[in-house]
């Protein structure tokens, strides 16, 4: 039987470890902190949220929920930026300012010797789970 691309990737995702879906991507983090910190956040979620589906698109790593975006993430050379969509960086811009975190519109930045403020991420993918849970389309509308 020959699987296709998007079935040996949803098998690794259902099947195996959901890190394995990142692996390429860290890899390509020439900066080994960075790497380890970005790694840990994504693990970190992994964890935490076992019902989200792990993805790269548009060479980003995020997480969905039946088939919604949920929170993405991209590497700069200064910082881990982190994107809920815009309702979550409404909903969250003042939590976001208390953490110390530079952000615009549509993300939030934390710089690579910041702490995360695990906390605070635990919150805004919980809201967007759960305000996304009838949302039949990947992005907001």
């Amino acid at each position: 039987m020959d699987l296709s691309y998007e079935n040996q990737h949803d098998e690794t995702i259902l099947g195996g470890n959901k890190m394995e879906v990142f692996a390429e991507y860290l890899a390509s983090i020439d900066n080994p902190q960075h790497r380890a910190r970005t790694e840990e956040v994504l693990e970190w979620i992994t964890k935490k949220f076992p019902k989200l589906t792990p993805k790269i698109a548009w060479n980003q790593p995020m997480f969905t929920d039946h088939n919604t975006f949920i929170i993405g993430f991209s590497v700069a050379n200064k910082h881990l930026a982190i994107s809920p969509e815009l309702a979550g960086m409404n909903r969250f811009s003042d939590e976001i300012v208390n953490a110390g975190y530079e952000h615009s519109k549509n993300l939030f930045r934390i710089k690579w010797d910041s702490p995360v403020d695990f906390s605070l991420l635990e919150k805004i993918i919980e809201f967007n789970v759960l305000d996304k849970a009838d949302c039949s389309t990947f992005w907001r509308k």
